[in-house]
């Protein structure tokens, strides 16, 4: 098939019966329904950019299987050239939907290739894994499928472990002929809804006992028994003005709770069984965390870009960028832009060759990236937040510019520094959607949460660290002051 249309994406979705829940409303057809057709429209777009002439040899490459077109991020890099390239197609995505899409395609595109990449790790239990994994790769590439994702356990008691609650947490419940079942629940699968297939693997942490729940595999959306539960939607297609929400009326992705009821999986859609080890392994031993990591970076500098542009243009449109501290607060989001930048070039720059030729941006940067957002990102909406202030709260409805009776009074109190009044409306609408209605807060939490818990993060970054050059330089130092009863000694410390 090779890369499909916008049209095509649709299409499949209006063709797939599911079990969606939305405001206690079952949906079949979410193509069209009101929760979710602003941003299945935004993917579509995506997937039309593809087959414009203007993007398609940067979106895409050449299917070494089929000769076909298929998705730059399904490639694997025979060269640090290569991953720019990717880096390009990234960025072009990131670009259309202002990297406001934190789940767009090819985050598990890049999911999907690293475990692929790695597929001989599978065979630990056996080599048909491997081989099962090699086939669903090719699938969604050759199909430019959508994925979605659940890894998260719920939250209802988090001192015990998964084997220890019972029917909460996902996990294989029995084997029939030709695969298994899978029974309990998984959060948070970010665009579910609107995904043609479900990637299921686990997060670090499972212990002894919790085999059942160290399983791998891959389901339909429209699997039966499988049930998505979503979060109220903060904005509903058609019922707000483009704009006086631009953002959100465009960009919303919904999350739901995955629930499974009596799935059944088929054993060529399995990568790993009742496997604890591996489960655990995945993460060290596959390349999952720098593609996943080098492609949400890429997203993030272009959302981070966004936020500190609207936060330099709300300032000049008051002309507050004239004084210090604000000049100081641009200052600091600025630095956080260039913090990604240059860790996107040294993740380039460091690039590792595997034993397969392949190659892979260097994770240190970019998982430091990573835990920098946690913090950056929300400091970016707090400095939006102080420079706007009470002018945020100030602004009237797109409606009222078309009520004659308010012309003079709306084309006279709005107005900015060189700024006409529906111009500075306009910006602050743009800027409050991102700052403080909850589609923006939403997409603070998900910069602080999404990478995992930012603590254990941090505390990840010590416990792996190579020490080699700090002790070095330590030792040199210390040797600088001798013993008491002796001179210093001059130690050479360069490596």
């Amino acid at each position: 098939m090779g890369v499909r249309s916008g049209t095509d994406y649709l299409e499949g979705l209006r063709k797939s019966a599911r079990d969606v829940w939305v405001g206690g409303e079952r949906v079949a057809n979410v193509a069209d329904h009101r929760a979710f057709a602003a941003v299945a429209r935004q993917l579509a777009a995506l997937y039309d950019m593809q087959q414009n002439p203007l993007y398609a040899d940067r979106l895409t490459g050449t299917d070494p299987e089929t000769g076909e077109r298929c998705g730059i991020s399904f490639l694997e890099a025979r060269s640090v050239d290569d991953i720019r390239r990717r880096r390009e197609g990234m960025r072009l995505w990131a670009e259309a939907s202002f990297g406001l899409l934190g789940r767009s395609p090819d985050f598990m595109n890049a999911t999907l290739l690293a475990l692929w990449e790695s597929r001989d790790f599978f065979a630990q239990d056996g080599g048909h894994f491997a081989g099962h994994l090699d086939a669903y790769y090719r699938f969604v590439r050759e199909n430019d499928l959508f994925l979605s994702h659940a890894l998260v356990t719920p939250q209802n008691d988090r001192t015990k472990a998964s084997h220890e609650l019972g029917d909460l947490h996902l996990r294989v419940t029995g084997e029939v002929e030709g695969g298994i079942i899978m029974n309990g629940a998984r959060m948070i699968a970010t665009l579910g809804p609107v995904a043609d297939e479900i990637l299921m693997y686990n997060l670090p942490g499972l212990k002894a006992g919790d085999e059942d729940h160290a399983v791998i595999f891959a389901i339909p959306a429209d699997a039966p028994g499988l049930r998505q539960i979503c979060r109220e939607p903060y904005t509903l297609d058609g019922s707000r003005t483009s704009f006086d929400h631009p953002l959100s009326t465009r960009f919303e992705e919904n999350d739901a709770l995955l629930v499974f009821k009596d799935v059944f999986v088929p054993w060529e859609r399995i990568f790993c069984y009742r496997n604890v080890k591996a489960a655990a392994e995945m993460y060290p031993r596959t390349s999952i965390r720098n593609h996943t990591a080098y492609q949400t970076n890429i997203r993030a500098l272009v959302k981070m870009q966004l936020a500190t542009g609207l936060a330099m243009s709300v300032a000049r449109a008051t002309g507050s960028d004239t004084f210090l501290h604000v000049q100081q607060m641009l200052g600091e989001c600025i630095g956080f832009v260039e913090h990604l930048k240059s860790g996107l070039a040294r993740a380039e720059a460091e690039a590792e060759r595997l034993a397969s030729g392949t190659w892979r941006p260097a994770l240190a940067p970019l998982h430091n990236l990573r835990i920098m957002m946690a913090k950056a990102y929300p400091r970016v909406i707090e400095v939006l937040q102080t420079i706007g202030a009470g002018g945020f709260m100030l602004m009237p409805s797109g409606a009222d510019f078309g009520v004659s009776e308010l012309a003079d009074d709306t084309g006279k109190y709005y107005c900015g520094v060189n700024v006409s009044s529906l111009d500075r409306v306009r910006l602050f609408k743009l800027a409050w959607d991102l700052a403080g209605e909850a589609f923006g807060q939403r997409l603070v939490q998900y910069e602080r949460y999404y990478a995992g818990d930012p603590i254990r993060n941090l505390a990840g970054v010590y416990l792996a660290v190579d020490d080699t050059d700090y002790r070095r330089l330590v030792d040199a130092a210390l040797a600088l002051a001798g013993d008491p009863d002796g001179e210093a000694q001059q130690v050479e410390c360069a490596a």
